[in-house]
């Protein structure tokens, strides 16, 4: 390819590239949002374009079949997939990644094998490139199999755990070391197999209350990996794009940990959430109350401020829709009504700000954790809906809990707080809720959406 060609390439690129950032900006705020995607999808489809017409291409084959069953799978996944599985969704994605950096630094070893080529700098890019996708695709495996629910949300944890991983760790790059140096398969296969288990016993003593972190994490590795493989491939837009990926799921993860209180350094190596204990009992002697639609919406209507706090249970009915409904209504009887999201509500990072956007509740009655936390003691009533961990006090007071340490949504200082759950069954977390025990707290049992219609139906008048 000549130099004028290589300079188009690599000016399409750098606009694919300002694209992807200002796709992340956008990313940064729920108003700007759908542009930020937008931004980034116009991206991507530059980088295709470009790459399939650049000269270097020389059997459209494979790259047509691939291009066709990824957009088949992708427009059918994007069509029938429900917000609830949206956290599965990107941890199985973020597999993906991995096993391409993998599978592509095995590829590239064999092909520059072929040809002779190969030195010290293509050695270490493979070998980084393997080890961090490995890493990122057992672990992610791991984090789909908490959050669909097919492995316990509980930390796996067994003595010398810490030790194991650290022992691991140390063989697996002094096999990357080996390879280097010796230019042979046996241990860059080793190194692979040892960074597959590595990202296995990495994730599975981090409990649910934690997993949302996992996530964004995860998203970062993901991104060192595509990285890695840039480098393997000689491909800098590849390069650029996992490097911002990886630098932005990291600083998502250090934002997340200060407000979870969580280690930074804990969370890259695998070693938090699973120290304490996995469950906690119910209060002695006490039980908690119910009441009733018709009496949630007699104090909603008698309130001069509300305060709803959204949580998993109400993507799992889908409720977001009946919860505007129910906004519309208190609203126009003259209630102030504010929104409270807590920065690991739900599964994942901004669930719970995308399914209120999605219902075309206003941003600005949307709060996170710190704008809204010294409110609740002024507000006539906290209506909890579907959220479970992220209000439990004991993460406050009680030092034998798995959630202890994690800042809170202070719903419990409300005059009256209102829990809508289906049953008494524990949270993501695995620990019963000391709120329910409160005698300011009343639970407010039914499917979220059913229960917000017939709130919705006794403030009009036409309940029954």
């Amino acid at each position: 390819m000549t130099s004028f060609n290589q300079d188009i390439f690599s000016l399409v690129y750098l606009i694919a590239t300002i694209l992807f950032i200002l796709g992340l900006k956008g990313l940064a705020s729920p108003k700007t949002a759908l542009r930020g995607n937008l931004f980034a999808m116009i991206g991507m489809m530059i980088a295709v374009v470009a790459t399939i017409i650049n000269p270097e291409v020389k059997n459209y084959g494979w790259l047509t079949a691939g291009l066709a069953i990824g957009a088949l799978i992708g427009s059918t996944v994007a069509l029938r997939i429900q917000m609830t599985a949206m956290p599965q969704l990107v941890a199985a994605l973020h597999s993906f990644v991995g096993l391409s950096a993998v599978l592509v630094a095995i590829g590239t070893y064999f092909a520059h094998h072929e040809t002779g080529h190969v030195d010290s700098t293509l050695m270490i890019e493979l070998a980084a490139g393997s080890f961090i996708g490995a890493i990122t695709f057992t672990g992610s495996l791991i984090a789909f199999g908490k959050l669909q629910g097919l492995l316990g949300s509980n930390p796996v944890v067994f003595k010398g755990q810490h030790l194991l991983n650290l022992a691991m760790a140390l063989l697996m790059l002094g096999c990357a070391t080996w390879f280097v140096a010796s230019d042979t398969l046996l241990p860059f296969l080793v190194m692979t197999l040892i960074a597959l288990i590595l990202g296995f016993t990495l994730i599975i003593p981090i409990g649910g209350a934690d997993m949302p972190v996992v996530v964004s994490m995860l998203n970062s590795y993901s991104g060192w990996a595509a990285a890695a493989t840039g480098f393997t491939l000689g491909n800098n837009l590849l390069i650029t794009t996992g490097a911002l990926v990886g630098s932005s799921g990291a600083i998502l993860s250090y934002i997340m940990c200060k407000a979870m209180n969580r280690g930074f350094i804990s969370v890259i190596l695998g070693g938090f959430g699973g120290d304490a204990a996995v469950a906690t009992t119910s209060p002695a002697g006490k039980g908690v109350k119910s009441a009733s639609s018709e009496d949630v919406a007699f104090m909603l209507e008698n309130s001069s401020k509300v305060i709803i706090v959204p949580g998993y249970g109400m993507a799992v009915s889908q409720a977001q829709h009946a919860i505007k409904e129910l906004y519309d209504t208190l609203v126009e009887k003259g209630v102030e009504v504010k929104f409270a999201i807590h920065p690991v509500a739900g599964r994942m990072p901004g669930h719970m700000n995308v399914l209120l956007a999605e219902s075309e509740i206003p941003y600005d009655c949307v709060f996170e954790m710190d704008e809204i936390n010294s409110e609740f003691s002024t507000c006539d009533v906290a209506f909890v809906i579907g959220a479970n961990d992220v209000v439990n006090p004991d993460a406050k007071t009680n030092k034998s809990s798995p959630l202890y340490g994690m800042p809170i949504l202070d719903a419990y200082k409300a005059k009256q707080v209102f829990v809508n759950k289906r049953s008494m069954k524990v949270g993501y977390a695995g620990v019963d809720n000391a709120l329910f025990y409160f005698p300011n707290c009343s639970l407010v049992f039914g499917d979220a959406k059913a229960v917000s219609e017939q709130l919705v139906a006794n403030l009009r008048g036409t309940g029954h």
